[in-house]
């Protein structure tokens, strides 16, 4: 596998034509090593938006793997961060339940989607909605701002992975919660997978275990940690075969790897408050 520095390059350069492309352009894209990760994650991975509450169909550019929003328990007055927030569409979903009295802040590092977000943004006359390009791993937000953390199919874009979890720790305020829908695996990937940059950009060969993954989130310091949804990838075969031997085909096949998408929650906990003598100004009541 490539660097750090070369990967995220990778991933830049891929999101960066997908920014120029229409949903439909992105779904119609060829099965195979000529059209890369993105058939791979677009055409395979996404779900349905349309039917949720702020879609806006100029940002869904049929990105991701899961609807965390569905689940992020965002409230009217939140702040809501999103991760890897491309043309907009979770943010703008986060945006309708924030409301007016509060603020959704999308961080991407590819200026395209940047770009893209903010002429949505401004189209749309959201002036609570700020997108911010920066790197996941050094998140251009502030300690202790977010209510809510929402990603979509991108951590798992991040080489160093513990980094991401850290800094979402950070951002978030005490009792502040996250929600991400990312891709896992149950079992190790063949080594035609592995070591594929086309299969990193398109959110597989950069895929950890399931049980690596909550660790890295417990290791950052969440609690309550869930599962809150989870289904099987299915990956075509003329896809497979494009990186896999028929000896490596077929051991894929045989149940004993999973790719899975799973939506996951965990608080960031309440700081515990600081034992005060007890005739400091204002402790002592009688």
């Amino acid at each position: 596998m490539e660097t750090s520095e070369k990967l995220k390059d990778i991933v830049r350069e891929k999101y960066a034509e997908i920014a120029d492309q229409s949903k439909d352009e992105n779904l119609s894209g060829c099965c195979g090593s000529a059209c890369g990760c993105a058939t791979i994650d677009e055409a395979i991975m996404a779900e349905d938006y349309t039917q949720l509450k702020g879609y806006v169909a100029d940002a869904d550019l049929g990105l991701g793997c899961g609807l965390p929003t569905e689940f992020a328990q965002i409230r009217e007055g939140d702040v809501v961060v999103d991760l890897g927030s491309g043309a907009g569409n979770d943010a703008f979903v986060a945006r309708s339940v924030t409301g007016a009295t509060g603020k959704v802040i999308g961080i991407d590092f590819t200026e395209k989607m940047i770009a893209r977000a903010r002429a949505n943004a401004e189209k749309l006359g959201y002036h609570n909605v700020e997108f911010r390009f920066g790197d996941i791993e050094n998140m251009p937000v502030s300690e202790n701002v977010a209510d809510v953390v929402v990603s979509n199919c991108v951590l798992n874009l991040v080489p160093d992975k513990a980094r991401a979890f850290a800094e979402t720790h950070r951002i978030l305020k005490p009792g502040g919660h996250f929600s991400v829908s990312d891709i896992v695996l149950k079992g190790e990937l063949p080594e035609g997978l592995r070591i594929s940059a086309e299969m990193y950009a398109g959110c597989v060969s950069g895929a950890v275990a399931k049980d690596t993954y909550l660790g890295m989130i417990g290791a950052a310091g969440f609690t309550s940690i869930k599962i809150q949804k989870e289904r099987k990838i299915t990956i075509p075969d003329e896809i497979l075969s494009v990186y896999l031997n028929t000896r490596e085909l077929e051991k894929y096949k045989s149940g004993e790897l999973g790719v899975y998408s799973i939506t996951v929650y965990g608080e960031k906990p309440v700081a515990e408050k600081q034992n005060q003598p007890c005739c400091q100004l204002g402790c002592c009541s009688h």
